[in-house]
């Protein structure tokens, strides 16, 4: 089955929130995020590993040490990503985000019975950031260590992200 390619968004970085070079994929409707059990299953088959279940933090935050996949497997969410000046969408059942290590979210609003599935590629450690400017050459440079990964959390080898994140 050929899957339509996803949305893509590039974030610019703003002094406290790095964001990434590469691109925020966002697929709508899937089947796989239908349920945390078949979420969980693709990711795992593609090498999305460490998963777990729960929501979005509602702050501003980013994760410096790793990529991240978001399934919303239940609900519904307004999630603004790049920071406090970035893009909001609204997300629902069978969305997924994949976020590149550095890309800032906060949940800034969700039905009660938001559920999210989130893994790492290959199970990489992930740190929590804020934003602080303080840090930012840190970030940065931890942003540019982490490796691009060798699948798509959707579609493994032969889906967009390797094509979309290697040009």
């Amino acid at each position: 089955m050929t899957r339509p390619e996803p949305e893509t968004l590039h974030l610019d970085g703003d002094g406290s929130i790095p964001n990434s070079r590469l691109a925020v994929l966002v697929y709508h409707d899937l089947d796989l995020a239908q349920s945390a059990s078949e979420a969980e299953r693709a990711f795992a088959a593609n090498d999305w590993r460490g998963a777990w279940r729960d929501g979005i933090y509602p702050f501003h935050h980013f994760h410096s040490t790793a990529h991240e996949v978001l399934a919303i497997v239940g609900g519904r969410a307004s999630v603004t990503l790049g920071g406090p000046q970035g893009v909001t969408l609204e997300v629902t059942r069978g969305d997924v985000l994949v976020l590149p290590a550095g890309t800032g979210h906060c949940n800034e609003g969700s039905s009660a019975d938001l559920l999210v599935v989130g893994a790492y590629p290959g199970a990489m450690s992930w740190d929590l950031r804020r934003g602080d400017p303080a840090e930012y050459d840190e970030v940065q440079a931890n942003i540019a260590a982490v490796p691009l990964p060798a699948t798509d959390p959707v579609d493994g080898a032969d889906g967009a992200l390797p094509r979309l994140w290697s040009a």
